[in-house]
Formats: C-alpha cells, sequence, structure tokens
C-alpha cells in the first residue's frame, strides 16, 4: 500500500462508527469489519494507530517482587516462592531485557512505517509492568486515536501467548472507561510468516557453520543435535490451544504450529548443507514454572541434553524458536542453564538468534499491519507451513484457560 494508511478513501469507508459495533456483538470492541467474527477480515479498515503489547519486565532490584506479583496475580503465591524465581532478575541486577527490547522494536517499527510512508503512531503498553496497556490506551484516546491494531509480542496460539493478551486488552479498556470507545482488533499469530521464520534460518545457518569452522571434522548428519526451544505450558492448556473445531497432536495448536515451523526451518537448512542423512533435530521445553504434580509440555530442554551423548552427539545449536527476542528466559534458561548443562556433558553448544529488531521480522510486522489495513485476501497472505494463515479473528473458545475460565476478551468471537 502506498501513502498514508490512515488516508480515507471509498473502500475505507467500510468501517463506520462506534455504533455499529455494541458491546453485544459477537467480537466485542471490534471494528465493524471483524465485529460479526470472520475468519479473515478482508475488508479495508482504517486504523489510527498501532498498540504494541508486551509481556513487561523489572527494571531495577525493588521492582522484581512487584514485578512477579503482577505476573502471578490471582494465584495466591507468596514472596517466599516469588524469590526463588527472581534470583533470575537479582543475576542481572534486577532488570529484565524485555523493555529495552520493546523499545527498541518501538523505533524500528515506527523507522520501517517511516520508510513505507505509513502514518501510523506506534503505541506501547505492557500487561505487568510500566508502561502498562492502560495507559497506553489512555494516551492513544486522549490524542484522539481510537481504532487501534494490537501486535502482541507473540507468535503462537495458547492461553499465555494469545488469549491472555486479549483479555488483558479487555481489561485496560475496562479499566480506562474506553470499553465502548476505543477498538482493538488484533494481528494474526504469525508464527509461520516469513518474516518470523526467516531469522531463525538465518541464524541456524550461521549456527553450523560456526561448529563446522570449530570442529573441523564434524559430521553434521551424525554428531549435531538442533534443539528447537520454546516455552513450556500446563499440558492441559496445550490441549486447548487453537479452536476446537480443528484437530491437532497431543499438545494442541501450540505444539503443532511449532514443529510445523521447525520443519520450514530444516527444509530450507537441509538444502542448504546436504547430507546423506537427515541432520537430528527435535522441539524441546524450557521455563517450567508449574507444581510437580501437574503434567508440562516435555521434554525439558536440559533433560533433552543429557541423553545427547550417549548417541554420539559432539555439538548441540539451540535454536529459541519459541522467543521473539532475547529476553529473560532466553539469556537465564537458555544462554546459563542449557549452555552449562552441554558443557558438564562434554558438547559444545552454541544458541542462535532471536528475530529482535532484525529487518525481515520489523518489515514482516507491518506486512501484518497492512493485510489488515488492505483486506488482504487469505491467498496472497504470507504463510509458510500448511496451518495458516491463521486467523484474523480468534474462534469460539479458542485457549481456553480451564482453571480460571473465560474472562471478557477482545479480538476473537465470545467466549
Amino acid at each position: 500500500m502506498g501513502g498514508s494508511a490512515t488516508t480515507h478513501s471509498a473502500e475505507m469507508d467500510t468501517v463506520v462508527s462506534q455504533e455499529s459495533t455494541p458491546s453485544t456483538a459477537p467480537v466485542p470492541s471490534a471494528t465493524s469489519g471483524a465485529a460479526s467474527g470472520p475468519e479473515h477480515v478482508t475488508v479495508p479498515t482504517h486504523y489510527d494507530a498501532i498498540l504494541l503489547a508486551g509481556f513487561g519486565g523489572p527494571e531495577g532490584q525493588d521492582d522484581v517482587i512487584p514485578f512477579l506479583r503482577n505476573v502471578t496475580r490471582g494465584k495466591g503465591i507468596p514472596d517466599e516462592r516469588l524469590e526463588e524465581v527472581a534470583h533470575h532478575y537479582r543475576h542481572f541486577g534486577g532488570v529484565s531485557p524485555i523493555n529495552d527490547q520493546n523499545r527498541a522494536l518501538k523505533a524500528a517499527l515506527d523507522a520501517e512505517l517511516a520508510r513505507r510512508n505509513i502514518d501510523l503512531p506506534v503505541y506501547w503498553g505492557n500487561r505487568n509492568w510500566d508502561p502498562y496497556l492502560k495507559d497506553a490506551l489512555v494516551a492513544a484516546h486522549s490524542n484522539g486515536h481510537d481504532t487501534l491494531l494490537a501486535i502482541a509480542t507473540s507468535a503462537y496460539s495458547s492461553f499465555s501467548s494469545c488469549r491472555q493478551y486479549r483479555e488483558d486488552f479487555a481489561s485496560a479498556l475496562d479499566a480506562a472507561n474506553l470499553t465502548d470507545t476505543v477498538r482493538i482488533d488484533k494481528v494474526r499469530q504469525f508464527f509461520d510468516h516469513r518474516g518470523f521464520i526467516e531469522p531463525f534460518i538465518e541464524g541456524v545457518r550461521a549456527g553450523l557453520t560456526s561448529l563446522l569452522t570449530d570442529i573441523p571434522d564434524l559430521a553434521l548428519e551424525s554428531e549435531v543435535e538442533i534443539l528447537f526451544s520454546t516455552h513450556s505450558i500446563p499440558t492441559a492448556d496445550a490441549q486447548l490451544s487453537g479452536p476446537a473445531t480443528r484437530e491437532f497432536g497431543p499438545g494442541g495448536a501450540y505444539e503443532d504450529q511449532h514443529l510445523a515451523v521447525c520443519r520450514v526451518i530444516m527444509a530450507s537448512i537441509q538444502a542448504e548443507f546436504p547430507t546423506a542423512h537427515p541432520i537430528s533435530w527435535q522441539l524441546v521445553y524450557q521455563s517450567r514454572s508449574g507444581p510437580a504434580s501437574q503434567p508440562w509440555l516435555e521434554p525439558d530442554i536440559n533433560d533433552a541434553i543429557e541423553t545427547l551423548p550417549a548417541k554420539g552427539t559432539r555439538a548441540v545449536l539451540i535454536v529459541p524458536v519459541g522467543f521473539v527476542s532475547d529476553h529473560m528466559e532466553v539469556m537465564w534458561d537458555l544462554d546459563t542453564e542449557a549452555i552449562e548443562t552441554a558443557e558438564k556433558h562434554g558438547l559444545t553448544a552454541i544458541r542462535t538468534q532471536t528475530p529482535g529488531t532484525h529487518p525481515a521480522y520489523v518489515a514482516g510486522l507491518v506486512d501484518l499491519v497492512l493485510e489488515r489495513v488492505n483486506g488482504t485476501p487469505v491467498a496472497d497472505r504470507s504463510s509458510l507451513t500448511e496451518l495458516g494463515p491463521w486467523y484474523d479473528v480468534c474462534r469460539p473458545g479458542c485457549c481456553e484457560n480451564r482453571r480460571l475460565g473465560f474472562k471478557p476478551a477482545v479480538a476473537g468471537v465470545a467466549p
């Protein structure tokens, strides 16, 4: 799309006033094109601004416990138990890198939008720390920007990576008394968008090249293991990820989406590094935080690493495929714990890059915005797996949290 994304045209006028999207619509607080709950919105939609939604993180030692209270609110976890997690942040001076990463991402989005002459300001708000989503919505509204398109810094489908963001949007609207004033749509889950996947392909390519340089006699097909790592979630949540009307494996849409992305990455890598037998890889999990009695997705990355020497593995390439930036769970769980486990077992280990502010990733996020601005037909959208392109409007009951039940949420068909 050339020119300003906020310029009205005959097509853009398919978006009508807020009175046409009452709170009783199938999709609350949505624009007219999304309010009736289509899987994909293929009519052009006028937006005033972009809402960049992050997780948030502490920015000093005094912030750590209050931040963790926010993350675990409603669960009744005492501060003594929170302190067990706090040591990860204490190790880095109480500062999570995630806020600076989102500042950098916002700046990169601003620059890419300006490069394409797209007049959409970016407001940044967090779920769990300052700047909060409520403050971002109040700022947008005060500037006359009441029709927002949200980008959550999470690529996959699950309660914590999608629906919880949508619930927090609804909660922030309510807290700001803007439920009947501000409209929020959300770009689709972008796990298989080219802009998200390309940095991982580039990272695996660079990682394998580095391993071959460091270990000249390394046999890729028998002595290297590629570990694609993502955040573990309770098995019950995983099974409820994605719409119930589609059939997924035992780990639900969450696991199937990750596996599909891994296969795309490996297909590209195998073409670049031909071997007599496929390079070995597996999807592993990290950052489990629930009680031992509760089943979570497995195997844990450290458990997986411990099994590798017995099969002749000499080197490990760790790919943080579930993450968009080098936040705390990448720096601690992978760069610290997983690397230490590999070294303990005599393995050379490299961790590859996350998308961060990679130009392909930033450009891909803007492409996702333009999908909704232009009403791009589904056939013309970037999607590298058989699972996508994912839904613009989340389906009824998608990504339920069985323990908490359904709370009000935007950008999806109720409940």
